[in-house]
């Protein structure tokens, strides 16, 4: 009697915070995500997850994006959403952005390219000095061959894809070529990332007038949404949930001295000693050195930076 009497008042408190949670899910059900992040006590769960809520308008290099297209829409929503919650990536994105921006976006603007084709390096290589697995190097993941026709040394001893000021310029050469040559900075954009010749023979077959209404390979279709999502975060981090303090931010790398070397050099080590610093920090200000050595004196001197 006693257990049939214990059941049936569990059965009635069960019931009670049923109804009780029901009543507190309905009184929400009105309210939108990002009230409900601000709501008393959800700060204590151990985590939000939110969809992100696009605004009206954004654009690449001055050309507006076609948010009235649903796909366009959905496409760039995706890259919002892998890049605002890939929280690893996009805090060493933003904390990078600050050593390399300055100094690209001079040489974007002495070139004339536009200056949100900083992010393109970001989405190319994290402004990391990374190898891809077809063999592309550097900041601005230039391919041997490519590099090379847009007047980079690339040897066994000197590789300057790793050169960030020089793989720039060459880089804003090749994008004013393909601009020219397909009339827009969103078709540039996607001529970098999949070839000149490829987005070439797409055009064609698909009579395409514009990158959003073209059907790609997966990396290039979403590859203007990346940078366009890359943008709008490292611009604005807190918007998305990044808070970083002055001290977090990685500092360019301006102190330096500069030496002009002629001459073989035998042994980098034996040489960063000999000026006051280490092997490590001479990679750490001329990544293009890909040696222990330089065999041979150079055809025109080159420039040697160490830290003060």
């Amino acid at each position: 009697m006693k257990t049939r009497a214990l059941t049936i008042y569990l059965s009635i408190l069960a019931g009670f915070f049923t109804l009780l949670l029901f009543s507190a899910n309905t009184e929400n059900s009105g309210e939108s995500n990002w009230s409900l992040l601000h709501a008393d006590g959800v700060d204590q769960l151990p985590q939000r997850i939110l969809s992100f809520e696009m605004k009206d308008s954004y654009s690449f290099a001055g050309e507006a994006l076609p948010l009235e297209n649903f796909d366009v829409r959905e496409r760039l929503d995706r890259e919002f959403l892998v890049n605002s919650y890939w929280h690893s990536s996009t805090l060493l994105n933003i904390k990078q952005a600050t050593r390399f921006f300055p100094m690209i976006e001079a040489i974007l603007a002495e070139e004339g390219v536009p200056d949100d084709f900083k992010f393109l390096a970001v989405a190319e290589s994290s402004l990391q000095q990374v190898t891809s697995p077809s063999g592309a190097k550097g900041v601005w993941q230039f391919l041997k061959d490519t590099g090379a026709s847009y007047g980079l040394t690339i040897n066994d001893e000197i590789d300057e894809r790793y050169h960030v000021e020089k793989a720039t310029r060459a880089a804003c050469k090749m994008l004013k070529d393909y601009k020219k040559r397909f009339g827009s900075w969103t078709f540039a954009a996607a001529g970098y990332n999949m070839g000149s010749t490829s987005l070439a023979r797409e055009i064609e077959n698909q009579r395409a007038d514009s990158y959003f209404d073209m059907n790609l390979s997966d990396e290039t279709m979403r590859y203007i949404f990346r940078i366009v999502a890359l943008k709008e975060i490292i611009t604005q981090p807190e918007e998305f949930g990044f808070y970083l303090d002055p001290e977090d931010l990685y500092q360019p790398l301006n102190e330096y001295s500069v030496i002009l070397v002629e001459e073989p050099i035998e042994n980098w080590g034996d040489f960063a000693k000999e000026h006051g610093t280490s092997y490590r920090m001479l990679k750490v200000y001329n990544p293009w050195l890909r040696s222990y050595k330089l065999s041979k004196a150079p055809t025109q001197a080159i420039e040697i930076r160490l830290p003060k």
